[in-house]
């Protein structure tokens, strides 16, 4: 058994925490699926671009539905106690989760390099064939890696503490509270960090380089901007995300901080997963024009 300690052991902050949480992660629930939907009603959207934003909603749900209802429940409960195998599912899922949506994002940023630097050959690039692959091979990977990491993790002895000062279970904390040397734990931490998320973060990057460089050889500033927007979603995601998962594996086990860390944690955890659905789809005038006529219809029902 170990011991969450959680967000806050002030009774008024317990309350307004847990409130806090269950808006985000109905919002949550609600956005990614909305948007799933949509892709699947709107002919327009059936492109490789919307198939991999289904893919990364898919996961956003997933993702937060590992943490979340565990977080409403130590936050409110005296017990806040999780099993060993409970902990490793949840470390498992939520490592594998997050690893498959640092490659998604990545993925993505190719397709729309593809799109503005290769459009005449976009159709031939991004064929169904390898969006599947790279969906699935996404998937695979990020979960073979992560049953290896838990398995190392939960190999250690914990002999100073069950205590985890966090609110749900990463390795990070883990390694804190090991009593025996965790540097083989480190370095293969470090060198799955390096491949899976520094790997995507410089496709990413090298992806974007092509596109900026592109959409500035455009003699009109309204192609330019037109251009741009399609991008300035995923640059935000993947700002928000990459920054948030390299701070809490790719650096030194010292400078491990409890408190900082949550707040790191919330924000690729809980509030990422929320926010992508709206990010995606403010821009987005098919998704909004898809929303707002499928919501039309349900009225036109309503009121017949």
């Amino acid at each position: 058994m170990f011991i969450l300690l959680g967000l806050s052991d002030v009774p008024y902050l317990q309350v307004t925490c847990f409130l806090i949480f269950l808006l985000m992660y109905i919002i949550t629930l609600a956005g990614n699926l909305l948007l799933i939907i949509v892709v699947r009603i709107n002919p327009n959207l059936q492109t490789p671009m919307y198939f991999f934003l289904s893919n990364l909603s898919f996961i956003d749900i997933c993702f937060s539905s590992t943490i979340v209802p565990k977080i409403l429940v130590n936050t409110l409960a005296k017990d806040r106690s999780i099993s060993l195998i409970g902990c490793a599912l949840q470390m498992y899922f939520s490592l594998a989760l997050g690893a498959t949506e640092c490659i998604i994002l990545a993925v993505m940023a190719f397709d729309r390099f593809a799109a503005i630097c290769r459009p005449l050959h976009y159709s031939t690039i991004m064929s169904r064939m390898l969006c599947v692959t790279l969906a699935v091979g996404s998937w695979m990977t990020c979960f073979m890696n992560s049953s290896i990491h838990v398995f190392i993790t939960f190999q250690l002895p914990y002999c100073k503490s069950h205590h985890i000062s966090h609110f749900f279970c990463e390795i990070p904390p883990f390694l804190q509270i090991s009593c025996t040397d965790t540097r083989l734990n480190e370095i293969a931490m470090y060198v799955s960090a390096g491949i899976i998320v520094m790997m995507s973060f410089f496709l990413t990057l090298i992806s974007y380089i092509h596109i900026i460089s592109t959409i500035l050889k455009i003699q009109s500033s309204q192609g330019r901007q037109k251009t741009f927007s399609t991008c300035t979603s995923h640059l935000t995601v993947v700002t928000l995300y990459y920054g948030t998962i390299m701070f809490m594996y790719l650096r030194p086990r010292s400078a491990y901080l409890p408190e900082t860390d949550k707040t790191v944690s919330i924000l690729y955890t809980v509030v990422t997963p929320m926010m992508n659905p709206f990010i995606y789809s403010v821009r987005n005038k098919d998704v909004k024009f898809t929303i707002i006529n499928t919501l039309n219809i349900f009225n036109t029902f309503k009121t017949l």
